[in-house]
Order: C-alpha cells, then sequence, then structure tokens
C-alpha cells in the first residue's frame, strides 16, 4: 500500500488549505458572522461556497459527470482534513455531514437520471440541504433494528407514522432519507424513502439543545402523522433499508475521521504556537519534558489516525468495504480528537479555556465523535465478532 498522493491530489490538497487560510479562518475570529448556534451564518456560507465553487474546488467526493472532482477516497481523505483546519470548513466545499454522506448514497443507489436530478443534484449544486432521519427515541440507534416509525402501504403511497429524534441538519433541509418499519421479518423489516420537506404530514416537534455547538439546522426531533411517500421514491427494494443504511455509513463514518483529523492537528498547531512561546521558569513551555511528551503523544495518536483512516480509503477505492478497518478508524480516531483537544487545552491553560481560540468549541464538539454513527463499543462489539469468526485471518495482510 503506498499512500504518498499523486501530483492531482497533493495539488487539490494544497489549494483547499490556502482556501481556508484565506477565506475561513477569518471568520473565526468575527463574531458578527455567527448565528445563535455558533456556527457561521448560512448567508455567509454561499458567499465563501460561491468562491470555492469559482475555483474549482467543490464535491471532491461527487463525479466530474455531476460537477464534481472525483478525486476517490484517498483523495478526499487528505482534502478534508486540509478543509477541517477550521472547524467551518468541510460545509464551504460541499464536504460536511449530513450532505456528505447523504450525496455519496444517492449517487450510488438511485437508478434513473430523472432521479437523480430530482433529489442528488439540488444537494450536489448547494441548493438544499439534506438529512438522514433513522434516530429514534425508542431505541433506534445503534441498533436499526429497534424501529418504530412506521410505513404502510396503501394503494401505490406508503403512510409514515412514528418519530425520530437527533435528526442532523433536519431544521432547513428540503430533501429527507428515511428509514421506516415495513414489516417485522428480523433482517429485511426495514424500507428506506425519499421525502421532500413541502409534503404534508409530518412537523419538526422542536431542535434539541445539545452540549456541543451544532452543525447547521441542529439535531431535531420529528414527528410523523400521515405523510404520504409514493412508491417510486423508495430507496432500494422493500425490505433493504438496512442495506441503504449500511451503504451510507460506511464511508460516511471515514469522513468523519477525515475531518476530525484536520481538528486534532488545529488543536495541536494552537497549543504548539503558544507553548514554543510561552515562557515559564526562564525557558519555553516546549522545552519543558513534561510538555514534550503531551504534544508528542498527542502527535503519535494522530499519525496513526491518518495511517488507519487512509488504510481504509485505500480499501474502499479498491472496492472493499473494509467494515472492519472502518470500525477501527473510527474509535481510535474518535478517542484521539478528544485528547488532542483536552491536551491543548492544557497546555494553553486558561486560554484554552477561554474562547480566545478555537479550540474551546472544538473540545465540546469532540465528544460526539464516540457517539455518532455507531458508538465506540458498537464498533468494538463488530471488531470481536469479525475476529472470533476469523481467527488468525483477521490479521491478514493483502495480497
Amino acid at each position: 500500500m503506498d499512500f504518498s498522493l499523486s501530483p492531482e491530489i497533493e495539488d487539490y490538497r494544497l489549494r483547499v488549505r490556502a482556501f481556508v487560510e484565506k477565506n475561513v479562518l477569518p471568520l473565526e475570529k468575527n463574531p458578527e458572522v455567527f448565528d445563535e448556534h455558533e456556527n457561521i451564518r448560512e448567508d455567509v456560507v454561499a458567499q465563501v461556497r460561491a468562491l470555492a465553487k469559482a475555483e474549482g474546488l467543490w464535491g471532491f467526493q461527487i463525479p466530474k459527470s455531476r460537477g464534481g472532482q472525483g478525486i476517490g477516497v484517498v483523495g478526499m481523505a487528505a482534502c478534508y482534513e486540509e478543509a477541517a483546519r477550521s472547524p467551518f470548513g468541510p460545509v464551504m466545499f460541499n464536504a460536511a455531514p449530513p450532505d456528505d454522506g447523504n450525496m455519496i448514497l444517492l449517487e450510488k443507489i438511485l437508478k434513473t437520471e430523472e432521479l437523480k436530478q430530482r433529489w442528488l443534484q439540488p444537494i450536489i449544486d448547494g441548493k438544499v440541504r439534506s438529512a438522514f432521519a433513522m434516530t429514534e427515541p425508542k431505541g433506534c440507534g445503534s441498533d436499526p433494528s429497534l424501529t418504530y416509525t412506521k410505513a404502510e402501504k396503501k394503494g401505490d403511497k406508503w403512510v409514515i407514522t412514528g418519530r425520530k429524534w437527533f435528526i442532523t441538519g433536519a431544521e432547513g433541509a428540503q430533501h429527507f432519507i428515511l428509514i421506516a418499519r415495513t414489516s417485522d421479518d428480523e433482517r429485511k423489516g426495514l424500507t428506506a424513502f425519499l421525502f421532500d420537506a413541502n409534503q404534508p404530514g409530518w412537523r419538526i416537534e422542536r431542535r434539541i439543545p445539545i452540549m456541543g455547538p451544532e452543525e447547521h439546522g441542529g439535531h431535531c426531533e420529528i414527528v410523523f402523522d400521515g405523510l404520504e411517500i409514493p412508491d417510486e421514491c423508495r430507496l432500494l427494494n422493500v425490505g433493504d433499508g438496512l442495506k441503504v443504511t449500511q451503504i451510507r455509513l460506511g464511508t460516511a463514518r471515514l469522513t468523519h475521521c477525515m475531518r476530525w483529523l484536520g481538528l486534532s492537528k488545529r488543536c495541536l498547531e494552537e497549543a504548539g504556537g503558544y507553548v514554543s512561546q510561552r515562557m515559564s521558569f526562564g525557558e519555553t513551555l516546549a522545552q519543558h519534558e513534561g510538555v514534550q511528551w503531551m504534544l508528542g503523544d498527542a502527535a503519535k495518536d494522530i499519525h496513526i489516525g491518518r495511517l488507519l483512516t487512509m488504510n481504509a480509503a485505500w480499501k474502499l477505492d479498491q472496492g472493499d468495504f473494509a467494515r472492519t478497518d472502518i470500525s477501527i478508524a473510527k474509535i481510535h480516531v474518535a478517542d484521539t480528537l478528544h485528547k488532542a483537544a483536552d491536551t491543548a487545552i492544557q497546555l494553553l491553560g486558561a486560554r484554552g479555556y477561554s474562547k480566545d481560540t478555537i479550540v474551546e468549541w472544538i473540545y465540546r464538539y469532540a465528544r460526539q465523535a464516540r457517539l455518532v454513527d455507531g458508538a465506540s463499543e458498537i464498533h468494538k462489539m463488530v471488531l470481536s465478532r469479525a475476529y472470533l469468526d476469523e481467527g488468525q485471518e483477521f490479521f491478514h495482510w493483502g495480497v
């Protein structure tokens, strides 16, 4: 496995880095561009997105035929990491969740150009936002089988009743992917659908307050009380809902890791610059052995996380599902993001705990990493089962 970047990808990476430096980092210091949820206002995002499009830095994950860059998963790993040098970078390139994962999914499974023009292309073009409605109050989260929202077939339509919550980006989203129960079959009981925000029969009950900063559209609780979805807006076959979630979450989990590595590096960047200048007992903090241990340990974990992520990205580009590789990366990088932010705050002292740097924002955001797209404990269970099934073959080399 050769993880060196092609000249084309390296060019994209450097251009993304320069764009973030020039057009995104300055926004972090301007309180006037923020909304009440500690995110960049959407009108400001639209302005920066126009600049990214003009520079050919748009939709890294999307084929060129649809207006993206088509740089593959390895290329995404390099560019997403650079984009996330600022927490507000990925959205500027249309590489932020949940749109990121939804676009990748719909590009793979929508069967006709008509459907892609209706449901996918507006998200690619940045004209609408989207959401993925799976998680439920009564259980469906890491275990999709605990889905109680029902879809009942009536003629050529499906009638939806139930409730979802913690649906990222739901407020203001236009296109929704919905997972609902269509039978009691243990493995084929779920089906996926598309619906538009303008359709009647559903509502946002509340935008759920959370500990950390929010994505655009927040994390919402949604009630369905008779939403009618035409059968033509069903994704794949009846009973393929679990398959749809697996297709979406595989790459989406890895793109989380790519972005989290960018945030982790930013934490060390902030801390490293500070300890190199801050004097203590006649020498800089960076000259103290204890500080060196802290920085070195965090840098080591970031490097390991990058190798794990790039390994999984390479396998995805080869057509491998890379399920265990993605789980390993997800566990490690989630822990690393929290560690990098915590280390940075400790080294920055009161400055790190204040809002004078972006680190406290990242620290509050980081706690969700061990929960989203499957809690770390679930991924460890997946790894345990794979090891018990495969034995020593779990550690095989790719040949």
